[in-house]
């Protein structure tokens, strides 16, 4: 699959990592859409990057949200070839801390928007993409990139919440490739690092160089970049498939 032919969604692509791959979709001749909820940002990235772009204001979470936004994108484009879930939040607080326990309500809303969320998208973009046409000698149909994080494996204190989500993501990875098998739609997902969005930009520095103190080489935070050129390459390379890959200079986070 080459981007250059190509119509992918990105949720979560008004800005951050998710607007590092919309930006570099359009650079290499592809269609990008924008799923996001911030109607501000989503706009002005797609009036910056003009007609190969299209924002469409989405709630992952929501069934008739995304369904809308599927077919706005089909309306416009034609066929979905490939999906990119960056949609998603963190949260942090012990399980058992200085107020009692972690609120169950919390934990409940990351894990709906960071791994319900995520499956929801991945289901009925999927769903549209099996009606597309072949498009490589395989007979592939589409590709699709979920985004999870290093705290899937090494999540810290206070992390459990966000951990569980991403874990979730990772966990589903190789079952999902299964199940799409027969529909010709290929699956994997990226764990990132820490990474130097727009939102890390505004910490402290001393944060900052803690941060990157943790990776080995190269000693520093990611360049969304790096992330948008690694999400891209997993939807052209049609053999890798119900993977894991982590993408963070062989960073491991310490307990704090």
């Amino acid at each position: 699959m080459k981007i250059s032919t190509s119509t992918i969604i990105v949720t979560g692509g008004a800005s951050g990592l998710g607007g590092a791959c919309i930006r570099e979709i359009v650079a290499r001749g592809g269609k990008g859409v924008i799923f996001d909820m911030n109607e501000e940002k989503g706009n002005a990235l797609a009036n910056e990057l003009g007609e190969n772009v299209l924002f469409c204001s989405v709630n992952v979470t929501d069934e008739t949200s995304v369904s809308a936004g599927i077919k706005s994108v089909v309306d416009k484009f034609g066929e979905i070839h490939g999906a990119i879930n960056c949609a998603g939040t963190g949260d942090a607080g012990r399980t058992v801390g200085r107020d009692g326990p972690y609120p169950l309500d919390r934990f409940q809303k990351i894990i709906d928007l960071n791994l319900v969320g995520t499956f929801n998208v991945v289901r009925l973009v999927a769903n549209q993409m099996q009606t597309n046409e072949p498009g490589t000698k395989d007979g592939e149909r589409g590709s699709i990139v979920n985004v999870a994080s290093v705290a899937a494996i090494d999540g810290q204190i206070g992390q459990a919440a966000y951990a569980a989500s991403k874990a979730g993501v990772v966990g589903m990875t190789l079952p999902i490739a299964r199940d799409f098998s027969k529909l010709r739609i290929r699956i994997n997902t990226i764990c990132p690092g820490v990474f130097m969005t727009e939102l890390m930009g505004m910490a402290p520095q001393e944060m900052i160089d803690g941060l990157a103190a943790n990776a080995q080489f190269p000693a520093r935070l990611g360049d969304p970049a790096e992330f948008a050129d690694m999400a891209l390459s997993l939807i052209e390379n049609t053999y890798i498939n119900g993977e894991t890959i982590r993408l963070d200079a062989a960073m491991r986070m310490p307990p704090r």
